[in-house]
């Protein structure tokens, strides 16, 4: 199986309001997100995409358009936490995105993977799928979220 994987940073702002640690506290990160499709590689003679599985670019932009952003330069806020919530929009024209979990890591990723398994899937008609997303909170700790449906 052939896999092809985009790397995109952007930055966001969290806290992890009961964790007892400095990670309660207001703060941000510079996010990397590995994006890994596995598909076909077109066999067109012509195709701009030809010997390709996806064009990095195409990859890079349809994950702009349905996730880096909304979230880039956002804050990124659990829908409970709502002396931050309330704070936050009392601040006009702020970029908060209120989510349904705490926002660690391994939540983060599991929402970007949700958000562009179908942006992904069987694009332009061709099969292909989002096998993995990996998302890097510092350069030390990450998470990843696997398609469990696609076997090697």
């Amino acid at each position: 199986m052939l896999t092809i994987t985009r790397k995109i940073e952007f930055d966001a702002g969290h806290r992890i309001p009961d964790h007892n640690s400095q990670c309660r506290n207001l703060h941000g990160h510079r996010y990397t997100l590995l994006i890994t499709l596995v598909g076909e590689v077109v066999k067109q003679d012509g195709a701009s995409d030809n010997g390709m599985i996806m064009d990095f670019s195409d990859i890079k932009a349809l994950a702009h358009e349905h996730l880096v952003s909304l979230w880039d330069h956002a804050f990124l806020v659990y829908e409970k936490d709502a002396v931050v919530k309330d704070f936050l929009h009392t601040l006009p024209g702020h970029k908060t995105v209120v989510v349904d979990r705490v926002p660690t890591v391994e939540n983060l990723a599991q929402i970007a993977f949700d958000m562009l398994k179908e942006v992904y899937h069987n694009r332009y008609g061709r099969a292909l799928a989002l096998q993995k997303v990996t998302l890097y909170e510092t350069p030390n700790c990450w998470a990843e979220i696997n398609d469990s449906s696609i076997r090697d």
